[in-house]
Order: C-alpha cells, then sequence, then structure tokens
C-alpha cells in the first residue's frame, strides 16, 4: 500500500453533534425497538420532546434495505450482483469505499466479494437443507472472481471486473446502518443515546443516571452453545461490534465450520477463536475490522490492533485455549473500559 486512508478522521460519519447540552436531569428515557434487517434493534435515547421517532426510523431501515439487502428482490446490491455495474445511492455508495478501504487495510482479510463462497459453504440467502463443506475444485474455481481488486468505483459507479463477482455487505452494513441512526439522533438534537442494531452498539453522552452508558458482551460458556453469560462493557462515545463463531455454523467430520470464510484461502473459519468484539470511533469501521480480526486469530489480531493505532481499534477476543478452556485476551486500551464479572 502507497497510501493510508486517514481512519483517525473518519469519527461517526463525520456527523456533528447540533444539539445545546441539555442537562441529562432534565430528560426522560425514551425507546424505540423492533424487528428489523433480519434481527433486532433497541434505540435508546434521552429527549423531553415527546416526538414519536419510529415512522422516520423505520423509514431508514427501509432506504437502507433498498440498497443492500440481498433478501430483498430488486435491491441495488442484487441488481448489481446480476449485471456488470450499478449506479449507487448514498448507502451503498458509502460501504463499498468504505469496504475497500477496509480490504485494503488489512490485505484482504475484509473482501465484500466473498458472496459466492459464503454461499457454497451453504451460509447464504438461500440455505441448503444440510451444509457440507465444498469440494477443493469448487473453492478454486470460486477464488477466480474474489478479490476486492475486481470492483472500481467510478463517481458513482460501482463496476466489476468480472461478471461471476457478486458482493456481500452483510458484514459491515449493520455496523453502517448503526452510524446512520446515530446521525439522524444527533440530528434531532439528541445527545445522549445507545443504539443497537443486532448487536452493533454506538453510543454518545450519558444515561438517564447520568452515567456512561454499560453494555453487556457475550461471553460464551464452557459449552458454546448454551446461553452465554454476561460481561459488562462502558461504552463511552465509541461505538462496539462482534464477530462470533458460535451461532452460525455446521461441524462435518468433527469439525467445527463457521460462517467467516478466508477471502484468500475460500475456508470456513475452524479455528480455536469463538468472537472477536472490535471497539472504534464508529460503528462501521468496527464491523469491517471485526470480520478481519477473527480470521488473523488471536495473536496476530491483536498485533495488529497496536501496530495500527491511527485505526483507533480496541480488540477483546473470546477463545478456547490448549485444554479446551474458554478463555479471553484484550488489547492494551480495551481491559481498562470493561467491567468483568
Amino acid at each position: 500500500m502507497t497510501s493510508r486512508p486517514d481512519f483517525a478522521g473518519w469519527g461517526i460519519l463525520l456527523c456533528i453533534i447540533l444539539s445545546a447540552f441539555i442537562p441529562v436531569s432534565a430528560q426522560q428515557l425514551r425507546e424505540v425497538s423492533g424487528p428489523a434487517q433480519g434481527t433486532y434493534f433497541i434505540i435508546k435515547y434521552l429527549s423531553d420532546d415527546t416526538t414519536d421517532l419510529r415512522p422516520q426510523i423505520d423509514s431508514i431501515f427501509s432506504v437502507i434495505d433498498n440498497s443492500l439487502s440481498l433478501y430483498k428482490p430488486g435491491s441495488l446490491i442484487n441488481r448489481f450482483n446480476e449485471q456488470m455495474s450499478v449506479e449507487m445511492d448514498e448507502h451503498m455508495a458509502n460501504v463499498v469505499r468504505r469496504s475497500i478501504e477496509v480490504s485494503k487495510a488489512t490485505k484482504g482479510a475484509f473482501d465484500i466479494t466473498v458472496k459466492p463462497l459464503v454461499d457454497a459453504w451453504g451460509f447464504g440467502v438461500h440455505k441448503p437443507a444440510v451444509r457440507m463443506v465444498p469440494s477443493a475444485d469448487t473453492l478454486k474455481r470460486i477464488l477466480r472472481y474474489v478479490g476486492y481488486s475486481y470492483l472500481k468505483v467510478q463517481g458513482r459507479t460501482l463496476i466489476k471486473a468480472k461478471k461471476e463477482v457478486q458482493i456481500d455487505c452483510n458484514g459491515i452494513a449493520q455496523g453502517y446502518t448503526t452510524d446512520v441512526i446515530a446521525c439522524f439522533l444527533q440530528e434531532k438534537g439528541i445527545a445522549n443515546y445507545l443504539v443497537d442494531v443486532g448487536g452493533e452498539l454506538a453510543a454518545s453522552g450519558k444515561n438517564q443516571r447520568g452515567r456512561i452508558w454499560t453494555v453487556g458482551i457475550e461471553t460464551p460458556s464452557a459449552q458454546v452453545q448454551d446461553a452465554p453469560a454476561q460481561a459488562l462493557q462502558e461504552l463511552d462515545n465509541r461505538a462496539i461490534t462482534t464477530s462470533g463463531n458460535y451461532r452460525r455454523f455446521f461441524e462435518q467430520g468433527g469439525t467445527h465450520f463457521a460462517h467467516s470464510i478466508d477471502p484468500a484461502t475460500g475456508e470456513a473459519l475452524h479455528s480455536n477463536i469463538i468472537a472477536v468484539t472490535v471497539m472504534a470511533k464508529d460503528a462501521i469501521t468496527a464491523d469491517g475490522f471485526d470480520n478481519a480480526l477473527i480470521l488473523m486469530g488471536v495473536d496476530k489480531g491483536l498485533e495488529y490492533v497496536r501496530k495500527h493505532p491511527a485505526y483507533g481499534l480496541e480488540a477483546y477476543f473470546i477463545y478456547k485455549d490448549k485444554t479446551g478452556k474458554i478463555a479471553v485476551a484484550f488489547s492494551k486500551g480495551y481491559k481498562d473500559m470493561i467491567l468483568l464479572k
């Protein structure tokens, strides 16, 4: 790489808090929640305004789905996957450009052109009755058209170099959606909020008790399939996302294959890593990098965070040690912000 994008200046999508300071004690805690993007959302915020924000929030989800949802027929992303180019809207342009930046920063460990591999492993939109490990020949064939270098952004137009290239933004789109909603709240003059879209979170200001927002981190118990225990995490004007391999997986021949796919080899993750939680200035950054860090593993992942401070990342790994017990590892800056039980 000859140059590096200015990750440190990303902020929360470059939004500016427009509100004047209003004492937390003068505001009421309000909540909007429901299903969205195949998962849930919960938005908590403090305001003295009783206006119902749900219609506008539902509209945000709808617009982003029309752009980036593989499950929505006729979406921009589905149109691109069926043809050689597409004129992007603002949301697709933001996500694709950021995705390519993260791909370059991680030397391809994160790559949205993995869709054919995701489908081959049975983790795509159309799920097979039984998931099976793809043959070596199948993966070799697919890898011929996997790689972010096959994408070109020309103005608002996204162009592919090969007709077989297809993109899947699920590894970063929910983080982006979290940031968009956070910006919406800021534009409404709301300075104290917690946004959670399927476990991708962004927080600003303080909660109704005048304290930094506290969120739970899933810490799987000795049996990974069990209900996870909770650790507590302070989220001080930052975003946090998690890439986990204990929910979407299958087993074959005694090996646990998870939905995280290595774009370089085509292999589904089958390591000792259970999950990685990443903090950053905004959720799209954390969401993009958590996919790359889980593939790097504990040692290389923590080394990457340490050697790239400009990206503003902190990471928390959950893994199985050599004895099979659950263990955790933190980046230097993360440990001070987590309150373990």
